[in-house]
């Protein structure tokens, strides 16, 4: 037998391996999909109120104003027409050559056959200039309020970027050509990615970011040493092991999101902030929040309070011998912290020496990006959701997050799962992205309509355990960080909340990058710098124009803070107590607990 011969046996089995394979995962896709639970058409994509409004808007304007869509549309031919007459001249000349394309780069055509490869740089262009046109025929239409301009602006560009090229396999080389090199062994792995992901959310599309079993909790990361100390219904309290011999009097509890898990803080030694903090000499404090289900549908922002925010200051305290503790809020949890403070205000509990606020909105009259998914027909959807199971699947906060970044998030992985066949990587910060958590029914609804819709804590008159709480009666020490690009909580926002609240010793800083990379930002990188003002102008954009650039992280800076107010230094202490045995080594029980809803 010859080698050709060989080859060619070879090749056949393997196609034959290939087609079997592909029969067996189209019956799993068939499945899944006629096993599919129903979603909510609420929770899917906007009313039709929305469209209906839109609609009308565009229309009005077109008939008032019919010079613009001409303009639009003219335009629109005209750069259709030269780009199709010029790659029809190329080819009818012999020159297979794309021409010339100084156009924007575009990192979805990374691929040098989108600049090279006439058919190709064809369709990138036209797509381009279709985006263009779409993007430009929005920004004229006049008659829409700046909220709904910005939902149609959004939404439209969720179909523009669904339509790239890249995302259909006829369209896109990299998968064209892997799919060549590997005989279709990378279509036929996309498919079984693309079935995995399915079953594993009962039908609905959630691209898996990550290799899961790249990471274990406790193992390779959130490894920083300590010990859960206390346990409620809501949260575990993690004590760190100190590592210096003296340690500030005051301890610290960071109080994180219960959106995401804690370990964002601690996903490894040489990026955690958890580890930093105890090295600098505190004694710290982590709460890990519960990961509810059904039964805590009746749990809501008080209970957080009482049962997290209370409890653990009041354990903390009984183990350290203090009558004060220094706080720290992370994004909701920070919302929250905000809401605890003006509660202990009208108690008249004075055991918070200071407060730190990591990317915190306490202010929601802007509600920035995020703020397209607060309207009345997300919200209504999600209340009938929680209002029926008692809880809003963390499927679902992962999704909306996803769709703020979807090249990034939804369209890039899916490629390179579904089309090129490829493994999702061993990354860490997304291992943790995907480890969300499910939301209690009512501290959901309070969270949606109190806090962001009607921004009733702003206005000082948000009512929650038998108390009207005020933005005004934050007024411990504080400290806030945002963060320049984020697109969760926006820093001019969390620069109003803060500018609001009572005290008279507050400190703002602004630090590059976004919501996670701005906060977890060591000194070591020396990466991201970030911005000071200690003046408090009524607009956020005079506070930047005035601020002064720091090189590198902002921890430090926080550290000279934050020791200011942490009392005299003492002998380090051990962990936990007498009343307060170890029940569970960091990072605890909860954090992985994936309840079964």
């Amino acid at each position: 037998m010859t080698t050709d011969q060989v080859n060619k046996g070879q090749e056949l089995s393997e196609l034959n391996n290939n087609l079997a394979r592909i029969e067996e995962l189209s019956k799993r896709l068939a499945n899944i999909m006629a096993h599919r639970k129903p979603v909510r058409p609420s929770l899917q994509a906007p009313g039709h109120d929305f469209y209906a409004k839109a609609a009308g808007t565009i229309w009005a304007d077109m008939m008032a104003n019919p010079s613009k869509m001409f303009e639009h549309q003219i335009a629109f031919w005209s750069k259709t027409l030269e780009h199709a007459i010029e790659a029809q001249a190329s080819l009818a000349s012999g020159d297979f050559t794309a021409p010339e394309d100084p156009g924007p780069k575009d990192r979805r055509f990374s691929n040098p056959l989108w600049d090279t490869h006439p058919y190709y740089n064809y369709v990138k262009k036209q797509y381009l200039i279709s985006s263009q046109t779409i993007e430009n025929a929005l920004k004229d239409v006049e008659g829409l309020d700046p909220d709904e301009a910005k939902r149609m602006e959004f939404f439209t560009q969720q179909i523009v970027d669904m339509m790239s090229p890249t995302n259909f396999l006829a369209t896109n080389p990299d998968a064209l050509e892997r799919a060549v090199e590997t005989n279709g062994q990378s279509l036929v792995q996309g498919l079984e990615n693309l079935v995995a992901d399915l079953e594993a959310n009962d039908g609905e599309l959630l691209v898996k970011l990550v290799d899961e079993s790249a990471f274990e909790v406790g193992g390779n990361i959130a490894t920083t040493p300590g010990q859960v100390v206390f346990r409620n219904r809501m949260m575990e309290l993690i004590q760190y092991e100190a590592t210096t011999e003296k340690v500030h009097a005051t301890p610290l509890i960071i109080f994180p999101p219960w959106i995401n898990k804690f370990y964002i803080l601690d996903l490894k030694e040489q990026n955690s902030l958890i580890k930093w903090i105890v090295d600098q000499g505190y004694t710290l404090f982590v709460v890990s929040w519960v990961n509810p289900d059904a039964s805590y549908a009746d749990v809501g922002m008080g209970d957080y309070i009482e049962d997290g925010y209370l409890a653990a200051m009041r354990e903390v305290k009984a183990i350290t011998k203090q009558k004060k503790v220094n706080v720290v809020g992370y994004c909701i949890a920070g919302t929250t912290l905000s809401l605890t403070l003006s509660l202990m205000k009208k108690r008249g509990d004075k055991s918070v020496n200071s407060a730190t606020f990591f990317t915190t909105l306490t202010d929601f009259e802007d509600q920035g990006e995020v703020g397209v998914f607060l309207n009345d027909d997300f919200v209504g959807g999600i209340e009938e959701e929680v209002q029926e199971k008692g809880y809003l699947d963390s499927f679902f906060m992962s999704r909306t997050f996803s769709y703020l970044r979807p090249n990034d998030l939804i369209y890039g992985p899916a490629i390179n799962s579904y089309m090129l066949g490829k493994t999702p990587p061993a990354f860490d910060l997304l291992y943790w992205n995907g480890d969300s958590t499910n939301l209690p029914a009512k501290m959901t609804i309070e969270y949606l309509r109190g806090l962001c819709q009607d921004n009733r804590f702003a206005k000082g008159d948000f009512e929650l355990l038998d108390e009207h709480l005020s933005i005004k009666d934050v007024d411990v020490p504080l400290c806030a960080i945002a963060c320049e690009t984020d697109h969760i909580a926006a820093w001019k926002s969390s620069y109003d909340g803060i500018r609001q609240m009572g005290s008279k010793d507050k400190t703002f800083i602004v630090s590059q990058s976004g919501h996670i990379a701005g906060i977890v930002n060591p000194p070591s990188k020396k990466k991201y710098g970030h911005y000071t003002n200690d003046d408090w102008p009524a607009a956020s954009d005079d506070w930047m124009e005035g601020a002064t650039f720091n090189e590198g992280s902002w921890w430090g800076r926080w550290d000279q803070w934050l020791s200011k107010r942490s009392g005299k230094q003492i002998e380090a202490r051990k962990i936990g107590d007498s009343s307060h045995k170890p029940l569970a080594p960091a990072p605890g029980t909860y954090v992985v607990n994936k309840p079964n809803n």
